[in-house]
């Protein structure tokens, strides 16, 4: 049996906002200390992380000199060196600041959308210096709480023309990066634009350069709709536009829990893995976890280490799950391979399928078996088989 240790070519990589989380809430002020991106470095590295990823005010915080910034920045490119930690992804913060109370790509502000704009690019430039091939966006202010108070239709246009001079101007600048879609449904603001997967998808088909957009769906986020998480993914991967992902736990519909990977739907998080193992998904596997405010900084590190172990169990028990052969006697019984066929055979035409006859009585009284598939998987993940 697998020790469940990570290591580097297992791809596991977290955001620096994520282990330096603070544990604020609403109602609650911080109860950890500020951690050092250094630190964050050194310490997923001894855990066997692959990367490091961060949005810029994570890395230097706002108002920093010019000075400031290059000292920053060096420390920080000494510890990956040092460590050999990457950097596969980064994304810009266009929601703390209340510049960006109503949004930054699509404010009614044009002058706070054009800010919003620049502050990408700026990072967009750090961020391609430090190695990192995808860069997520998640327009957490690009939302609104009052159909009266936002324009949907010019809000879209907006979104539309952000991503469109962004992609110009990687194109311009020669840079290997795409850009990836954070889908979320609401929190902080009641509705935000893009909410799924779905919506995400039907947006980058209207860009100027699609070819260089995808999705980052977040396993919370689709869960706080009511949806399928794994489906969704599935449909991104159909796509071709699975560029990155977001793993965390979620129990139900309510507020982005942001649990450590595994801990919220146990089921659907094996049917993750199992789908991400099997499609060959080769990207990062990225933790968007908050460690609870009940933690102080060594349960932080406890959490963070669980996400990889818990992932490295579900991918060994979807492994035996797939060889077991009843699974796929089941499988056989459920017609699920049947499925991958061709409704049209080669070589038929439509004339044949409509000259086809079939008895309706009979089928109809067809079974196929999903519960017998379904308690094979459970008791893959109850250790029992």
């Amino acid at each position: 049996m697998s020790s469940y240790q990570p290591v580097p070519a297992d791809r596991f990589t977290f955001g620096l906002w994520t282990v330096g989380w603070r544990g604020v809430n609403t109602f609650g002020d911080p109860v950890r200390p500020a951690l050092d991106p250094v630190d964050a470095v050194r310490r997923l590295a001894d855990l066997g992380a692959h990367g490091i990823t961060f949005h810029d005010d994570d890395l230097i915080p706002p108002g920093s000199s010019d000075t400031e910034r290059e000292d920053i920045l060096k420390r920080f490119r000494a510890a990956l060196d040092e460590t050999g930690l990457k950097v596969p992804m980064a994304t810009t913060n266009l929601f703390s600041d209340p510049v960006f109370r109503d949004g930054g790509f699509t404010s009614n502000s044009r002058d706070v959308r054009r800010y919003a704009i620049r502050k990408v690019i700026r990072n967009i430039e750090l961020a391609v210096s430090l190695g990192a091939e995808t860069y997520v966006c998640w327009g957490g202010m690009d939302g609104a709480e009052t159909e009266a108070g936002k324009n949907d239709h010019a809000a879209l246009d907006r979104l539309r023309e952000a991503f469109d001079i962004l992609c110009g101007y990687v194109r311009e600048q020669g840079h290997d990066l795409r850009f990836a879609l954070e889908p979320k449904p609401n929190e902080p603001r009641g509705d935000i634009l893009l909410p799924t997967v779905g919506h995400a998808l039907a947006f980058i088909n209207e860009l100027e350069h699609p070819e260089m957009v995808g999705v980052n769906p977040e396993v919370g986020h689709e869960q706080m709709a009511g949806l399928n998480f794994a489906h969704g993914v599935a449909q991104a991967l159909w796509a071709g536009k699975l560029f990155h992902i977001d793993l965390n736990g979620q129990r139900g519909i309510k507020y982005d829990q942001d649990l450590r990977f595994g801990s919220g739907d146990v089921k659907e998080a094996f049917f993750l893995v199992d789908l991400l193992e099997s499609a060959g998904y080769d990207g990062p596997l990225h933790f968007d976890f908050k460690t609870p405010r009940t933690e102080d900084m060594s349960g932080v590190w406890e959490s963070a280490a669980a996400c990889m172990r818990n992932y490295l169990i579900l991918k060994e028990k979807a492994r035996a799950f797939r060889a077991d052969p009843e699974v796929v006697e089941s499988l056989a019984a459920s017609r699920v391979p049947e499925l991958s066929q061709s409704t049209l055979g080669e070589g038929e035409s439509l004339s044949d399928l409509l000259a086809e006859e079939i008895d309706l009585a009979e089928v109809g009284e067809r079974g196929y078996h999903f519960e017998r598939l379904d308690q094979l998987a459970m008791e893959h993940l109850f250790g029992l088989r």
